[in-house]
């Protein structure tokens, strides 16, 4: 290759047109005065030198020398770019090659993958990352399944490899084909033997990790900013590079809400913008659900342009939230579970002697919400939610793994086997269930919405996308 250039599709009277001028031309051998033809394939134009060729290079004067000129102006030859602000120029050795934008090859290439699969009433692929134990991947897909959208998990990577095993052995998402990637994210978006071997997907989605954005995580390590924490704050870079190798048709990402006003946000919403994107930012609550737990999370949903997506759209259910009496398990009142916690006891009193804002939080059956449940949750920590007792109020206890995630909405099943420690990790990072259900089940209507109306040119958009570069 000679030379790469992105150019305007400019116009001239109404018809579009493309300039070539400049010793770029002379150094790929359009000198002037040469001829050449102009060859019209579906998604390119190609010039050839040929002694008899039906075009001439032009010449125009510049200083003291002869600058040679190629000027397109034609409906008929440019047609193929209608819509298209710029296009790419490839000036190889063999003649110059003009298509559209990379970016544009690419969109092109994910609409008629997904479309192909919808019409053929086959599975949309799935991938996932910060993948956790794969509760984001189930709503998901149940959000698809429950509109008449199955999907097919493909490969998920996560930092633990034992979260990975209890997902292959636990959710129902997983496929015996999905291919466990138990790696640093950073490591995995530069590993190219591994990438190359990656197939594109229609749905990415991801948790990263929000120890960076989060105010506790902020405070604990006095960042300035989110990108400064040494472990995680990068991590949208490796994110945006297995986006762009995997051509996804929406990307799906779920975090804090301080993520929203992020730079990694930031860089996120414009660099996929310039792929082909239009990028939808809503918050999801736990509340709005019917959830006892109010967690609220930042959702970007990128969905490639040409699909029209509404967040006003999702469809929230209606009717009473439940309480805690209806997703606690039944446990005897002698259950060595039940303590008087009088450590965490004093610890709140010496608190409130010292003028702290530290308090316990203390529920019982009959409430219908309950404070957010972390990561951290096994530790016993003075502030988690704790469950009184139903007959002595003196008596406290942890929730189980399940009823933890019974506020969450997750299915239980996702954490069975785990330890108390791991498995109240796993839900703890994880995000509240019926939301992201209901996002699912909003993308799969638009889907179908966008896939009846554009079924016509389904021939049209394969025949362009097969040979398609970039």
């Amino acid at each position: 290759m000679k030379h790469y250039l992105v150019l305007t599709v400019g116009s001239n009277r109404g018809i579009p047109r493309i300039w070539l001028q400049g010793p770029n031309l002379a150094h790929a051998g359009f000198r002037p005065g040469l001829r050449f033809d102009v060859h019209l394939q579906e998604d390119r134009i190609r010039l050839v030198l040929n002694e008899a060729g039906g075009r001439i290079v032009s010449r125009k004067r510049r200083g003291q020398s002869d600058q040679p000129v190629i000027d397109l102006n034609s409906r008929e030859v440019l047609g193929l770019f209608e819509g298209q602000p710029s296009v790419r120029v490839l000036m190889l050795g063999s003649g110059i090659t003009i298509l559209p934008l990379a970016s544009e090859s690419r969109r092109r290439r994910r609409l008629a993958l997904a479309r192909r699969a919808l019409l053929a009433g086959e599975p949309l692929s799935m991938g996932s990352i910060s993948h956790g134990g794969g509760i984001l991947s189930h709503a998901v897909h149940a959000g698809l399944y429950a509109e008449g959208v199955d999907a097919r998990l493909m490969f998920a990577n996560e930092i633990r490899a034992e979260l990975l095993d209890q997902a292959r052995e636990a959710n129902d998402a997983w496929e015996i084909e999905t291919v466990a990637l138990a790696a640093p994210l950073q490591e995995l978006a530069y590993d190219r033997w591994v990438m190359d071997r990656l197939p594109a997907v229609s749905i990415l989605e991801a948790g990263l990790p929000c120890s960076g954005a989060s105010a506790s995580g902020r405070a604990k390590r006095k960042l300035a900013l989110p990108e400064e924490h040494p472990e995680v704050g990068h991590l949208v870079a490796p994110f945006l590079a297995v986006i762009a190798q995997v051509n996804p048709l929406v990307v799906i990402l779920e975090n804090v809400p301080l993520y929203q006003a992020s730079a990694s946000a930031a860089i996120l919403r414009t660099s996929l913008r310039d792929l082909g994107y239009d990028v939808h930012e809503l918050a999801l609550r736990g509340r709005d659900f019917n959830a006892i737990e109010d967690r609220e999370r930042y959702c970007l949903v990128a969905m490639t342009r040409g699909i029209e997506l509404d967040p006003l759209g999702i469809v929230k259910p209606v009717g009473a939230r439940p309480t805690l009496g209806d997703v606690l398990e039944a446990l005897p009142w002698d259950d060595a579970r039940w303590s008087t916690m009088a450590g965490l006891k004093a610890k709140e009193a010496r608190d409130r002697e010292a003028g702290k804002g530290f308090r316990m939080q203390v529920f019982d059956a009959s409430c219908d919400r309950i404070g957010t449940i972390t990561k951290g949750y096994a530790k016993v920590r003075s502030t988690d939610p704790k469950i009184r007792h139903p007959e002595n109020p003196e008596l406290l206890r942890q929730l189980t793994p399940a009823e933890h995630a019974r506020v969450k909405q997750i299915p239980p099943h996702l954490a069975a086997g785990l330890s108390d420690t791991v498995a109240h990790e796993m839900l703890g990072q994880s995000v509240v269930y019926q939301p992201f259900v209901a996002l699912g089940a909003l993308i799969a209507r638009a889907l179908k919405v966008w896939c009846a109306g554009t079924a016509a040119g389904l021939d049209e958009w394969i025949r362009s996308t097969r040979t398609a570069c970039g």
